[in-house]
Order: structure tokens, then C-alpha cells, then sequence
């Protein structure tokens, strides 16, 4: 059968990395459950989710439970990091959605198990933290099952003692169990009131199953009990097809209900062969799934791969979908932050692979040159926008290329960070989902790779136009011994429609300004329109040559190249120049409950609102459509997570130039001289 690959996914807090801890202390993987607070988890072992107590990356980890094994795969729940999940789900067999009794995190979980869904991810949820609910686990999913658009089953009941669950009731297996802490629980006699709620619980939970099955039905409708082989082949096959997310519940940090799930995932998880169907991988032979890119600091590049088919040893030659050749560099099992060597890597594993170069996360590899040669290539995540960016520079000058080296390893670990190179204002800018996740990106500059750099709110694209036309002379003369220099021009300017941007003519007749000097003085126009009397490149603007006049010995290219700067410099200052702000269609979507305080953030920030509709396929969400200055837009995500639970996001298009005066232009000014500064 292989390994099973899972992966543990939920809304930030919900409990993942304490539920992997409690799997690896139950299968005997770790001698002793370790806690997030304590800094002793397997997961979130790097320095960075230590110091914010939070998974800010993909954690690995394997075990055998049964003569079973299993490989775990930990995703961040931060919607700032959420796009770690996005390579993982295309190598996983199922997925593990650890939820609360939280109503807030509803939104959240949404957001999760519509990436599951998108995939066809076949999936379970774990309702942890059942020691500190306070509602019938049945109320629960009523709270929770709008995040879901497949029905949410009830695999158990709590036995509720004291107000608080002491153990669980499965109704497929009709057997009641009493939890101990931190081991397996132990099977009791149900109370006839126990029994009660569990007849009508099974029954809940076979109506569910029956609207995929027949026989069940006729079963049902007939009062004649189904066939338990039945029950247990519809609760894998309507697992399996998406038909259902079956619902367990638990508490992670108390080890309670862990036993159960373990057994649930060994009797239940498809296989890879199920996972490769659900893949569309072609051809016969091997393929290799990669979920993941790191760079660690002594052993270079390694890259986390699922084996969907073959066996891969080191030295093999892989392929990719262009046909170019990858060779792994070693084979490496991954637990928690180690990497250690082993022989060989067999269908079902999740390995890294040591030095596929030019490989990113997502690609496909095969062993056949020729099955991978008639792919079109691997498949796009789906990676959000940037939604916030900062402009940063190595602090020290000789560091720029350690810099450059190292911000495109981070951007090949977490395709979800941008980075974007500014030719108006010379800055590199990284673009991230949030504070978080840039701060994160900081940190390990600084840490990892030992960089001292300096960060700023990048430079805003402002430019600037003309509201009326003159006609002025430039006259360049220098006479300096021997050659001297003489260019002389008139030019005539005058604004254009927005977004025309700039034209040069000329109507020079005679010879006044002889052919081969007018490119120079249309380069003069050009370079003195880099930066208007405001500070900005100048657009919307015509400039046409009229007149002028030269000396035979004293003019060239230089002379009148300078002319045509002179007279762009001089004219328009008295053309009224004006300063332009790009606009941006900026789309928010975030739940339906919090709409109106979009809008007012919206509003606030100088927001044309043009109207909000429903999400398309999102229950219970909406999008608000405006049109927003770029420089209101950028803290812009800081609001709209803090009225939203941390949900929300937006895209961000540029729409248009539009002039900007007042109090606004002089606010913008100040601004850019104090950066320019």
C-alpha cells in the first residue's frame, strides 16, 4: 500500500502543530508529547515560529503506526501564510482540517476547505479542543458546516460527564470509550441514555450516507439495520469522492481522541494510486511530486517530493517537463528541522532530494525522458497578489550581491513573496501577504543568511502633467577656447489627453536646425522630462520643434541636446504643472457581516466605492469593487484583516492617472522630499 501522506490543515490556533506532536507521542515517533508554548515541538522548529509561537512554514514529519507508515505534513493556518498549503495539497491523500468551537474562525476555515475542494482533496475534520467547548458537538457543526460544501458527517458523540467530554461513542463501530490522558482510551458499557443518543446520532449519520446509496436507502426506509461491512464501505468510498468530510473530535494537547484518528487514517486514507488518478499522472512510469523547495545552510538546496509511482535512489536522473535533466544529489528523510541521508525513496514516500536544480515547487518529475517531455509544463500554484510591500537594500554596499542571492533562495522557498524591481525609483521591492509574513522574510535575511538590511514604505509612482501650452526658446552657448558650443531651439508645448503620454514633432523648414541634430534635441526632451519642475517624469505632453538656429562651426549633437533640456526646463514651469496619483480597481472580498465596515474603510481612504455583489461560489462572502488611490492602498490589508477576523484580501490593478491637488499634492510632495532625503 506505501506511505500515506497527510496533511494538517485548519485556521490559525485551531491546534495542527499539537495534534502532529500528539500523532508522533501516540505511534511512539517522539518519547514525550511536547507543547507550542515550551518550544519543544517537532513542528514549527524553525527560529522564526519559535519566536512568534506561530507555523510560519510547511512542517514534515513521518511515523508507523500498525506496521503502517505515515508521512505529516503541518501547514501555517495564518491566512498570511496560507499559501504554503498550495504546493503540499497536489502530494497529499488526504487532508486533516483541525477546527474549534469558534465561530469567528468560521470564515477561515472556509478559506481552507475551499483550496481542498478546488483539488478534490479528499478530507476529514478534527474537532479539537473538545475540553473546552461549552456546546453540544452537534450545535458545533451547525456553526461550522456553512464552511463546507459537502455535508459535515458525525463520526462520534461525546459521553459528557460534569459538563465536560470524557469520552466519545463511535457510531460506526457502536462502541463507547473513555479517554486517558496522554494514552489509547479504553472501551465501556454504554447507559441506556448513551445508547439513546446514539441510535439517533447513527441514524443522522446514515440518512447522510444513504443519499449516495441505494441499498442503504431501502435499508433505511425498510427499518432493517445495514450490513456494518456496508456502512464502513460507504463512509471510505463517499470519503474518498468528496462526497462528505467526515467529523472527529478530540483534544490534541490532552492526547484525547488521537487513538481514534490514527486508526480512522490507517483504515481510510486512499492510497497513492488514488492520489495519482486524482493527479492525471500519465504514463506508467515513476513521477515525483514537489510539494516543497528549502535551502539549508550546509547541504544547499533540497527539495521535499512525494513519489506518486517508482522507486528513486541518488544519482538518478529525473526529468522535467521541458525534457532538461535534474539528478538527485541524495535522498534525505525529513523529521521536523532534520534531514538525514538514507538509501533509497519507494512509491508513497516523502523524501527530500538534494540539489534538482533549476526545479521549483509544484513540478512534476519523471524518470522517463520521454513521458516527461510530452507534459506542457508544471502546474501554476495558485498564489495570491502581494497585498503589502516594502522597498529594501542591503545596509552595507558590498552586501547587494549576497542580497540578490538571497532574496531569490526566500522567493524559491515561498513563491508567495514578490519581488519587483523599480526602474523610476531604483528600488527593489518585496511584496508579501501581510506584516507577518514580511517580517518573517526579515528575520531570515538577518538570520539565516546574516544580512544587515534596511527597509522603507517604497516610493510612489507619481507623475505629473500640464494644464496649459507655451512656446519658449533654449538656447545653449559656451565658449570656452577653441570649439566653443551653440545649440538654439524653439519649442512649443502644450498638454495632451490623459494617458496620450508624450509626443515630439517638428515643422523645422529651411534648415534652421539642421537634420542630424533634431534626434539630439528630441533626446534632450525626453531626459528633461524624466523630472518636471514637481520631481516627476512629465506625461500627456506634446513638444514641437519651430525654430532655431546654429553655427557652422560651434553646434553638435551635445550643444543641441542641451538646448532641448534648457527649454523643456524653462517652459513648463509656466505650463501650470500638475501632479498625477495612479488609481488603482482595487476588488476586496471578505464575509458578507463585515461588508459595511469595508466600505467605510474604503471610503475613508479616498475610495470611489462603484458597488459591492456576491462572491461568486463563496457563500457568505462578498466583493466590494472601488477605485483607490495607490498611495491609500498601502497598510490598506492591516484594516481590512482587523475588521475581518484575518480574512479578507484584495487585488489591486492600476485603473488610471488622476491629477491630484490641494492639500493631498502638497501632503504627497512633502512626502517624497522627505524620502528623497
Amino acid at each position: 500500500m506505501g506511505t500515506r501522506c497527510i496533511a494538517l490543515v485548519g485556521p490559525f490556533g485551531s491546534g495542527k502543530t499539537s495534534l502532529l506532536e500528539a500523532l508522533l507521542a501516540r505511534t511512539g515517533a517522539v518519547a514525550r508529547q511536547g507543547t507550542v508554548a515550551g518550544g519543544n515541538t517537532v513542528g514549527d522548529g524553525s527560529p522564526e515560529a519559535r519566536a512568534h509561537g506561530m507555523s510560519v512554514e510547511a512542517n514534515f514529519a513521518e511515523t508507523d503506526f500498525l506496521g503502517d507508515h505515515y508521512s505529516f505534513i503541518d501547514c501555517p493556518g495564518s491566512v498570511e501564510f496560507l499559501s504554503e498549503m498550495e504546493g503540499v495539497l497536489d502530494g497529499v491523500d488526504l487532508a486533516v482540517v483541525v477546527a474549534e468551537d469558534d465561530e469567528r474562525k468560521v470564515p477561515a476555515l472556509q478559506l481552507i476547505l475551499k483550496s481542498l475542494e478546488a483539488r478534490a482533496v479528499p478530507r476529514v475534520l478534527f474537532l479539537n479542543k473538545i475540553d473546552k467547548s461549552s456546546r453540544r458537538v452537534r450545535d458545533v457543526l451547525q456553526v461550522l458546516q456553512p464552511a463546507s460544501s459537502v455535508p459535515l458527517v458525525l463520526r462520534q458523540i461525546p459521553i459528557w460527564e460534569g459538563g465536560e467530554a470524557k469520552g466519545f461513542i463511535d457510531l460506526a463501530l457502536e462502541r463507547a470509550h473513555v479517554y486517558h490522558e496522554q494514552e489509547e482510551s479504553t472501551v465501556v458499557d454504554m447507559s441506556d441514555a448513551d445508547k439513546a443518543r446514539e441510535l439517533e446520532a447513527r441514524y443522522t449519520m446514515l440518512e447522510t450516507l444513504a443519499d449516495h446509496d441505494d441499498d442503504l436507502m431501502e435499508a433505511l426506509l425498510e427499518d432493517i439495520a445495514p450490513d456494518p461491512d456496508l456502512v464502513f464501505a460507504d463512509l471510505v468510498r463517499e470519503l474518498k469522492e468528496g462526497l462528505i468530510c467526515p467529523v472527529f473530535f478530540g483534544s490534541a494537547e490532552h492526547g484525547n481522541g488521537v487513538g481514534r484518528l490514527l486508526k480512522a487514517l490507517r483504515h481510510e486514507t486512499p492510497d497513492v494510486t488514488v492520489t495519482r488518478d486524482r493527479l492525471a499522472v500519465d504514463g506508467s512510469g515513476a513521477a515525483v511530486q514537489v510539494v516543497k523547495t528549502l535551502h539549508t545552510l550546509h547541504g544547499g538546496k533540497l527539495s521535499i517530493a512525494r513519489i506518486l509511482g517508482g522507486e528513486i535512489s541518488d544519482g538518478d536522473m529525473l526529468y522535467r517537463f521541458d525534457g532538461s535533466e535534474a539528478k538527485v544529489s541524495g535522498v534525505f528523510a525529513i523529521f521536523g528541522q532534520q534531514a538525514v541521508k538514507r538509501a533509497r525513496a519507494a512509491t508513497g514516500d516523502l523524501v527530500g532530494l538534494g540539489r534538482l536544480e533549476n526545479v521549483q515547487t509544484g513540478e512534476r518529475l519523471k524518470m522517463s525522458a520521454h513521458e516527461a517531455g510530452n507534459r506542457a509544463g508544471p502546474a501554476a500554484l495558485s498564489l495570491p497578489q502581494p497585498v503589502l510591500s516594502i522597498s529594501v537594500a542591503a545596509s552595507k554596499r558590498q552586501d547587494e550581491v549576497r542580497l540578490s542571492s538571497a532574496l531569490g533562495k526566500l522567493i524559491e522557498e515561498d513563491p508567495s513573496l514578490h519581488l519587483h524591481q523599480s526602474q523610476a525609483s531604483s528600488e527593489t521591492m518585496l511584496g508579501g501577504q501581510g506584516e507577518m509574513h514580511l517580517r518573517v522574510a526579515k528575520e531570515r535575511l538577518s538570520g539565516k543568511y546574516g544580512l544587515s538590511i534596511d527597509t522603507s514604505v517604497p516610493h510612489m509612482p507619481y507623475q505629473e502633467t500640464i494644464r496649459a501650452g507655451t512656446k519658449v526658446r533654449g538656447r545653449h552657448k559656451k565658449q570656452s577656447g577653441g570649439h566653443g558650443q551653440f545649440g538654439d531651439v524653439v519649442l512649443e508645448i502644450r498638454p495632451l489627453p490623459r494617458g496620450e503620454g508624450v509626443q515630439f514633432t517638428d515643422t523645422i523648414t529651411g534648415g534652421v536646425v539642421p537634420k542630424q541634430y533634431i534626434p539630439s534635441v528630441k533626446d534632450g526632451i525626453t531626459e528633461a522630462l524624466q523630472a518636471g519642475p514637481l520631481g516627476f517624469p512629465v506625461v500627456d505632453v506634446a513638444v514641437c520643434l519651430t525654430d532655431g538656429s546654429y553655427h557652422s562651426v560651434d553646434s553638435s549633437d551635445q550643444a543641441f541636446k542641451m538646448a532641448g533640456i534648457l527649454g523643456i526646463r524653462e517652459g513648463l514651469p509656466e505650463c501650470k504643472p500638475v501632479l498625477l496619483e495612479p488609481v488603482m480597481k482595487v476588488v476586496v472580498v471578505c464575509p458578507s457581516e463585515a461588508t459595511a465596515r469595508i466600505n467605510a474603510i474604503v471610503s475613508a481612504r479616498r475610495g470611489q466605492l462603484l458597488g459591492f455583489d456576491a462572491r461568486p461560489g463563496w457563500d457568505g462572502w462578498d466583493e466590494v469593487n472601488a477605485l483607490m488611490p495607490q498611495a491609500e492602498i498601502g497598510d490598506l490589508i492591516v484594516e481590512l484583516r482587523s475588521a475581518t477576523a484575518g480574512v479578507a484580501s484584495y487585488t489591486a490593478d492600476f485603473d488610471h492617472m488622476a491629477e491630484l491637488t490641494g492639500k493631498a499634492a502638497d501632503d504627497a510632495l512633502r512626502r517624497a522630499g522627505q524620502q528623497a532625503a
